[in-house]
Formats: structure tokens, sequence, C-alpha cells
């Protein structure tokens, strides 16, 4: 759902007979600017509703469908400043929590759901039952995980919450698929961002490792491995930008892992900030990414 413009904000030449005294203009402007907010609160109260309700679906293919409407509502409201400070407001009502609505279904490991007995066979209510995810609704549900924690930072504290780093080490070490495990590695980045429980749970889950275990295999997609060098930069040059726990020892980590000439061209590549736009700052990411996998220790 795209946010759109009020109608009443296209302004129109008006007639010089029909202009308002100043304190009138000021009172109609404070009027349009007034209305303007309670309508981009509805709309974002009721873009969160509609996809969230979706979200909750028993059904894989309605929870990608709310996924992808939640995902572009994201997106429209990224845009303003004051959209973003709406949706910040709105994830403190319980009703239009995102980062939940997620862990609970959409990321949920349906391995741990057991049946602890058997009284809705011999009983009148039926046993609830969702579709387990599938690969796409995975990948588009980290997508909006790392969409709500860049936009909202106690999102965050959500998503830690619910065991998140646990989670997504799990979806990176099984899943298969390039889409969703290189959508894990973006969300991964967004969840440690300033927030030094999900740094510490990435640490004790040992995520270094595995990740330092898909670049060195020769076997794994290449894009895949491309996007692991592209995580340790920005982990060690953004998230971990300074010497203090938890993550301190990530160089010697690397070096362990990687050989210390990996390591070295990670951190001083990591060290460099280019004053770039976007996109030639995401090129250069992959330029130094590419050194990284043809560094000689890892071969």
């Amino acid at each position: 759902m795209h946010l759109k413009k009020p109608l009443w904000s296209e302004s129109s030449p008006t007639p010089e007979s029909d202009q308002k005294p100043p304190c009138a203009a000021t009172a109609v402007g404070e009027m349009v600017v007034s209305l303007n907010k309670q309508r981009l609160y509805r709309e974002v109260t009721l873009a969160l509703q509609t996809g969230l309700k979706e979200a909750r679906a028993e059904f894989s293919f309605l929870r990608v469908r709310g996924l992808r409407s939640i995902l572009k509502f994201l997106r429209s409201v990224a845009q303003s400043d004051s959209t973003i400070n709406l949706f910040c407001h709105s994830q403190s009502i319980p009703e239009l929590k995102v980062v939940p609505v997620l862990f609970q279904y959409s990321l949920r490991r349906y391995e741990e759901d057991t049946v602890a007995n058997l009284n809705h066979i011999f009983g009148v209510e039926p046993m609830k039952m969702s579709t387990p995810s599938t690969d796409a609704e995975v990948a588009l549900a980290l997508r909006v995980l790392e969409g709500c924690c860049l936009l909202h930072r106690e999102s965050t504290i959500f998503a830690h919450q619910h065991k998140a780093i646990e989670v997504l080490m799990d979806i990176l070490s099984t899943r298969g698929g390039v889409l969703e495990q290189g959508a894990c590695l973006d969300a991964l980045i967004s969840i440690m961002l300033d927030s030094s429980a999900n740094q510490m749970d990435f640490e004790s889950c040992n995520g270094i490792e595995e990740v330092a275990h898909l670049i060195r295999d020769k076997q794994l997609d290449e894009n895949l491995r491309m996007k692991c060098g592209e995580f340790l930069l920005l982990l060690i040059g953004h998230v971990n930008g300074r010497d203090r726990a938890p993550l301190a020892r990530i160089h010697e980590d690397v070096s362990i892992l990687l050989g210390e000439k990996s390591a070295s061209l990670i951190w001083a590549a990591s060290q460099f900030r280019p004053t770039l736009d976007l996109e030639q700052s995401l090129t250069a990411l992959q330029i130094q990414a590419r050194r990284v996998l043809e560094s000689p220790d890892l071969y």
C-alpha cells in the first residue's frame, strides 16, 4: 500500500479577491497540516492492520500476500521522516507490532510444535493447523524484519525477545536457497546494529564461524559467498565499529577462521568509508567482497 498525497495539499492559484488575511491563512495552514497528519495515521494503521491480518493466516500463500503488502508499505514509509515517525509510534501498539508476528508465523520453527496430548482428537474443538513456511515466505519475512529494524530501532529489542539470532542462524545453516540465505545475512546486520544483546547472541551462536564456513565452501553459489564477504565487511566496519565487547575479538576470530591475510584485507576495507552515493557505495562494497573471496588464504 502506497501512501498517497491528499487532494487538499495541491496548491492552486487563487484570485486576489479570495486571498485571506495572514491570521486566517495561518489557521487554514494549521488545519491542513492537522488533516494531513490524521490522514497519514489512518493510512498507516489501515495498511498494518490489513497486512498483519494476512500475515497471521493459516495458509502460506495468504501469509506471503500479507508480507508483500507490509514490505511495500515499509518502502513507502521510508520516503518521509513524518511517515517513519508515525510507523515508529504504531509499533508501541501491541495489535500493530510487526516483528512478533513474523516470529510467531513465518519464521516459526515447526519442528518444535509437538502435540502434548490427544484432546483435539476426542474433544469437540478441532486442532488448528498451519502450513509450513515456503522459501519465498521466509525470504519475504526476513526482508520485512530488516526493514522494521532499520526504521524502528526498538524492533531489535522485539527481535531479541523472540531469540532472533538463533532463528536466523538456523535458517542460514539449514536452508539451501540463496534467496533466503542472502536475506538472512542482511537481516542479521539490521538486528545487530546498536544492539549489544543481539551481538552477544551472535557471538554465542558462533556466527562468525558459520559465515566463514560458507565463504570457504567452493561448492557454494558464488553470489552467496559474495554476500558473506559483504556481511563481514559491514559487520566489522559498521556494526562493530568500536573495539569493545561483545565483538571485540572479531578480528582475531576472522584471522583464525580465514587466515591473517584475509582478516587484514577485511579490516582495512571495512575502515574505508567513501563519501559516495548509495549506488556507488554498493558497487565499492561488492568490489571489496570480491577481493576477500580472491584472497590467497582461501585457496
